[in-house]
Parts: C-alpha cells; structure tokens; sequence
C-alpha cells in the first residue's frame, strides 16, 4: 500500500508539474488568437479604402438643373475633357483650374457603388464635400452645409445608408485648419476684428492680406484652435461637425493637413469622435515620420512609405535597406496603429501612379507591396484603369468609365491584388518580421496559425537575383512546399528552415505554405496550428 500511494503522489506531483509548464505556453497561445481576433472584428484595420472627388467621379443626371450653380468665373467642363493648368482669378484669390466643374454629385456616386465594391474596396473615402468656392472644397464657407453642386445632407445619409447595407463604410474629409476667404465667419472678422468672429481668425500686419493663411495662400485664412468656441464648432459640442456627421452615418475623419493641429488638439478631436460613435476612424494627413502621432489619432496616412517605396523602386534605396527601414518604423510607431494607417502610392495632391511610374514591372512591385506591407491600402479612383496625371491639376482629371471592362488588364491586376487580401488574414491583421537579406526585401506576415503565413520576397532591380534567406518561423515545416498565391508557378521547398528564391528583374513573390487536410491524407502540419 505505501508503495501505491508513493506512486499516486509521484504521478500527481508529475501532473501538477505539467501543468505548471503548459499554462504559460497555452495562456501565451490563447493572448495570441484574442489578439489576431480582436483586429479582425476591428474594421479599421487592414481595410482596403477608396478615395473619390465627388466632382470628378460620375456624370451626374441632373446637370441641366443645376448649371446655374456653375455660374462665371467657374466654368463646367464636358466629361472628356482633361483638367489643365489656368490663371489667377484676381477677385476670387484663386487659380481658374480650382473652379473648373465636371458636375459629378453624391446621387451619381451613388449609382457607382457596384463598381467599387467589385474592385474589393470596404471603405469609400470622400474628399471634402462642405460648402466651398472652389471645385475641390478645401475652401470651406460652412462645415456643416453641403455644397449644392454636390447635393444635401439628405444626399450624404443616403450615400452612408447605401454602404452601410453593403458592409462598407464612409469617410470623410475635415479641413480645421483653414476655411474659405469668401467664407461669412471670414468676412465678418475681417470687417470686425475685434468682435466674436475676429476670434476666429488671427490678425496682424505681419501676416500678407492682413490674416494668418495656409502657407500664404490668401484664399485659405487659418482658423484660430487656441479659441475654445472654434474647436466647440468643429469638433468638441454635440452639435459640432465632426459628432453631427458621424450622427448623419460617417464612420471616421481623414484629417487634412493633420500636422499643423497638434497632438493636444488632435487627441482633443480624436476623443470626441470616438464618444460620439464608438469604433469610428481619425486618420491624419502626416507627411512625416509617423512616430509621435499616435494615439493622438487612430493613425496616418503614411506618406513615410509612400516615399519608400517610391525611392527603393527608383534605386535611390537598396531594398534590403529599404526593409530596415520599414522594420524602423514599425519599432516606432507599433503594429496596432500601422495597421490602420492608410499605405498609399498616389491621391489628389500628388502625381497618379502611372505617371509617377511609367515602367509597369516596377509599378506592380510597389503595388503588391502596397498590399502586403501593414496597413489599409489606398486606391485612388481610376489608378484601377490606368488612369495617368502629372502635378495639380492633371491628376484630378474625370474618371474614365470607357475604360472599365473586366477584360482591362489593370482591372484584373486590381482585383488580384484585393482578391490576396481578402484570402490572407495575415495581410489584414498579421504581425511583421523582416528577415535578413543582402539584395531582396523579404519579409513574413505572421499571425497565431502557420496556414495564415505570408512571405514576400521582392526584387527591386534590374537584374535577375538568386538568394538564398533564412525563415523565422520555426512551424514553416522542413520539405513542405510554399506556393505564390498572386501567380501559378513551381512551389519553393522549404530546406531546414531556409528558401532559395530566384527572381527576375523587378520579380516579387508572394508565398503561403500548402497545409493540407490531415483527415484527407498525410499532412507534415498535422499536430501544428
């Protein structure tokens, strides 16, 4: 009997200490899946966003009803015509290109959501759609009216409805930094500087014009933050622009020139929308290094990789270089914000991507980095028919719906590219991890299940490379085929936790390794998750 009960104590002091090794490990598995979880039921990250000039997007029905709202000096151009540099407007303080029409509006918009939902997009975003003088609205008269060229109010909550039953969402553009110089709140402190409304503004001898403006830009006088009724206005009382959009059916905020306002102000704004819908996005424009904006905002449009990418595909950086850099960041800034970031290549302000790229094999490297770098890409209209446009104003030209078939290559490279998003989890949500290399980029997208393993090895040059990189994930299994998810092709082995890739000249590969169904047959990846 002692001997038994010897036994009995053995095997539960065995047990005991068993289980006192697994619960770190299991806990530490089970933090992982709420983690990849939690951002998966977030739809804020990793979602695929697409960015429309409502003026610019789709014909309206209802041009002869409202041409008189295009009345001299504006002028409203036919849909085939381009957009072309013009003169100064001497009385209106701004260029005659900025009030050039096309009549597209928030119904005609309405009428193309098949069209965007196709491409994969999940989120529309909107540039401004206020009250403005001008065609591009950053020029606002009243935050809280929309201009009439583009419709109502009512029109926006519909457009929010539309997508909202489709499983998509709206966001907006919010221009508080500046207004309109034809603005009534801007005419009134100019004609009382001393009055509640000069308030608004900041006044001076010092300043050309007689007001603080936007980088000298006399049409866009700064709004004064420092004042508490203008940030009640704009974002902080419930009434305010930002809660009352949100209310009308916005799900976030693009920020517009986010830098000049500030952390405080920023976290203030950021705060607000948030209380008033739980969930809702504030993404800034930071044409900066990201790092020290966060959580001031949900994230940023990352103009920092943009620059990156651009450059590595150009030669001006070496693409492992280019992969520290990227890791940099992310040691910066952290995963969870980036996530949410906006990666773009081209939109309103800068050169269209085929323009800024001409040579295709290194536009769709960028692209599929674009795409499988952490973050929301960005897709500018048209980018998914090739549209080109250089600098101001040629890059806003109308789209080009003769363009759109399912046959046009671009429109097929585009849907790839959404169609690899919306099957990878770890491109959505998934952790990065660099690995070392002398003349590729690669990298792995990573989460709490192998199977959902992406690794991307790029070729930023203009000769074919063989290189052999080491994996850092010890549950890619030794023998195990990888495969290219974007193009057919003959899997990579993988050898002892190395691969040996060869690429052509601006190759890029995108690999997942083959799990198959241990119930249907012999699987190496059978007891791994």
């Amino acid at each position: 009997m002692p001997l038994k009960a010897n036994l009995r104590r053995a095997a539960w002091s065995w047990l005991a200490a068993w289980l006192a090794l697994s619960t770190p490990i299991l806990s530490e598995s089970a933090a992982a899946a709420d983690r990849y979880t939690l951002r998966e039921q977030d739809w804020r990250n990793g979602a695929i966003v697409y960015q429309v000039l409502v003026d610019r997007f789709a014909p309206s029905t209802q041009l002869e009803s409202k041409r008189h709202l295009y009345a001299p000096p504006k002028t409203l151009r036919a849909w085939d015509e381009q957009p072309k540099p013009g003169h100064f407007v001497e009385p209106a303080q701004v260029w005659s290109h900025e009030i050039d029409f096309w009549g597209g509006d928030l119904q005609s918009l309405r009428t193309r959501l098949d069209h965007i939902q196709r491409l994969g997009a999940q989120v529309v975003y909107l540039n401004p759609i206020h009250l403005g003088y001008t065609n591009h609205k950053y020029d606002s008269l009243d935050f809280k009216a929309i201009s009439p060229e583009f419709g109502t109010r009512e029109d926006l909550k519909a457009l929010a409805r539309d997508l909202h039953r489709r499983g998509m969402k709206l966001v907006l553009d919010g221009v508080f930094n500046h207004m309109g110089r034809q603005s009534p709140r801007f005419l009134d402190a100019q004609r009382n500087p001393r009055s509640e409304a000069g308030r608004w503004f900041v006044f001076g001898p010092q300043y050309p014009g007689g007001a603080r403006t936007w980088k000298d830009v006399q049409n866009l006088p700064e709004l004064n933050l420092e004042h508490r009724a203008v940030r009640d206005h704009l974002w902080l009382a419930r009434d305010s622009v930002v809660r009352g959009y949100l209310r009308d059916g916005a799900d976030g905020w693009r920020l517009d020139t986010a830098y000049e306002l500030g952390q405080a102000y920023l976290s203030e704004l950021t705060r607000a929308a948030h209380a008033e819908k739980p969930g809702s996005l504030v993404v800034g424009e930071i044409v900066n290094h990201p790092a020290g904006w966060m959580p001031a905002m949900d994230a940023v449009m990352n103009f920092h990789w943009r620059t990156l990418l651009l450059k590595m595909v150009n030669g001006e950086i070496r693409p492992a270089h280019a992969g520290r850099l990227i890791e940099r960041t992310l040691d910066d800034v952290g995963i969870e914000p980036l996530l949410k970031s906006w990666v773009l290549l081209d939109n309103h302000d800068v050169q269209r991507v085929a323009t800024e790229i001409p040579h295709e094999g290194r536009r769709r490297l960028a692209q599929v980095l674009q795409f499988t770098l952490p973050g929301s890409p960005n897709l500018y209209y048209g980018s998914e028919v090739g549209m080109t446009g250089g600098w101001d104003p040629a890059q806003r030209g109308p789209m080009r719906w003769d363009l759109v078939r399912d046959d046009h290559p671009d429109m097929q490279w585009t849907r790839a590219l959404t169609k690899m998003r919306q099957q990878h989890r770890a491109l959505r949500v998934g952790d990065f991890r660099l690995m070392a290399t002398e003349q590729m980029l690669a990298f792995e997208r990573h989460t709490d299940r192998v199977a959902d393993t992406v690794i991307v090895v790029a070729n930023a040059s203009d000769q074919a490379v063989t290189e052999t990189v080491a994996l850092r994930n010890g549950l890619l299994m030794d023998d195990a085929p990888l495969r290219d998810v974007l193009a057919p092709s003959e899997p990579i082995k993988v050898g002892a936790g190395y691969i040996t890739v060869t690429l052509p000249p601006w190759g890029i590969r995108v690999l997942a390794p083959v799990v198959p169904d241990a119930t249907h047959g012999y699987s190496v990846y059978k007891r791994v998750r």
